[in-house]
């Protein structure tokens, strides 16, 4: 599946960039709740919980839902949707703050993530329609907790969540996010800026490529509609066709939301991309053909010997058993991937494992199988 972004109409002026506290905060909030997804920042996670007060930690896992599987729509700019002059280019009403947000809006959104998905369901009146309220708690009753719960606690009293969730976020700021905003806004706006610069001085194809290089590709339409508008497309969980021509995508950088690329596009909101700022550059596609070029026999033996020690083909055939040809081929195979690395000495190659890019195999794989 795939988020597809069509080019046609969209100049530089529809991927306005905004640099949003409030979406770094959920960034942190995943990274605090899922320490596993983010080994650069797990030391630091582990510190934050460990000497935060019980009411952080129970909040953490309260209100979890809203910035694990499917974040929260609430985090991140736009809510007022388009609006003539707006605080950015492509005219959107950027800043909405949460405690204005309707009650219905702030249900709504929050009855998403309860259920981890908004295709297939209407909860603009879950408040107030007992259809879409038995929807919502059947839906998330086959999630694990705290999806349920939060579920429940929305229709029981939304008013009342919604100010023990602004408590939190209040908490958050006092905990941790105070310091932590201080040091990661400047990341942030120099990414944006960055953005901003590749969007006027090469085009949109270019800097939304440059958001994820290894999961993004440029493509036109062949066949019959050969010569089409070009469209840009993510590698993504789940299917969507953007037309920024009709309305703006908002770019946001993010620093504690590597390696995640997020597409938000919940309905009737302007979408919004959430990239990071240093984008991965390893992707599904190397990852599993290195895992495959390690599933082989006669390669898994000749890799256990070139770990020991650098080794000319001719060594390789001799210990093997195999044909020089043979080596050659398991080798080009292993160089192609990166897996293996030649040293020369004179008239002699010698071929050596490694084992640096071997050990990332398996956060390599976790990283791409996260954009």
């Amino acid at each position: 599946m795939s988020v597809v972004i069509v080019l046609d109409g969209a100049g530089p002026d529809r991927f306005p960039v905004a640099v949003s506290p409030l979406a770094e905060l959920a960034a942190s909030l995943h990274v605090l709740t899922e320490h596993a997804h983010h080994a650069d920042h797990a030391g630091w996670a582990a510190a934050v919980v460990r000497t935060a007060p019980p009411a952080f930690r129970a909040g953490l896992r309260r209100f979890a839902p809203l910035w694990t599987a499917l974040r929260w729509r609430a985090f991140y700019p736009g809510l007022g949707g388009p609006a003539p002059g707006g605080s950015v280019p492509g005219g959107l009403t950027l800043d909405v703050p949460l405690s204005q947000l309707s009650l219905d809006r702030f249900a709504e959104l929050t009855a998403y993530t309860c259920v981890s998905g908004y295709r297939g369901f209407d909860f603009r009146r879950v408040l107030r329609d007992s259809g879409q309220a038995a929807v919502l708690r059947q839906t998330a009753a086959a999630l694990p907790e705290p999806h349920p719960a939060l579920a429940d606690d929305l229709l029981r009293d939304a008013e009342l969540l919604r100010s023990d969730v602004l408590r939190f976020l209040d908490l958050c700021r006092q905990v941790f996010f105070g310091t932590l905003w201080a040091a990661t806004e400047p990341v942030l706006t120099l990414a944006a800026h960055r953005v901003r610069r590749l969007l006027a001085d090469e085009g949109p194809a270019a800097a939304l490529i440059s958001l994820s290089p290894s999961s993004a590709r440029l493509t036109r339409p062949a066949g019959l509609a050969a010569g089409g508008p070009a469209r840009v497309v993510f590698d993504k969980v789940h299917h969507a066709v953007l037309s920024p021509a009709r309305t703006p995508v908002l770019l946001i950088p993010t620093r504690y939301g590597t390696p995640h690329l997020l597409v938000k596009n919940e309905p009737r909101l302007p979408t919004v991309v959430h990239f990071p700022v240093r984008a991965p550059v390893v992707s599904v596609t190397l990852a599993r053909a290195r895992l495959l070029a390690l599933t082989d026999p006669s390669r898994v033996r000749l890799c256990r010997l070139i770990a020991r020690q650098a080794m000319t083909t001719a060594d390789l055939a001799d210990r093997l058993g195999m044909t020089r040809p043979q080596v050659s081929r398991h080798l080009r195979v292993l160089r192609d991937l990166e897996l293996a690395r030649v040293e020369r000495s004179g008239r002699y190659a010698h071929y050596r494992l490694d084992l640096a890019v071997v050990e990332r195999i398996g956060r390599d794989l976790a990283t791409a199988l996260q954009f």
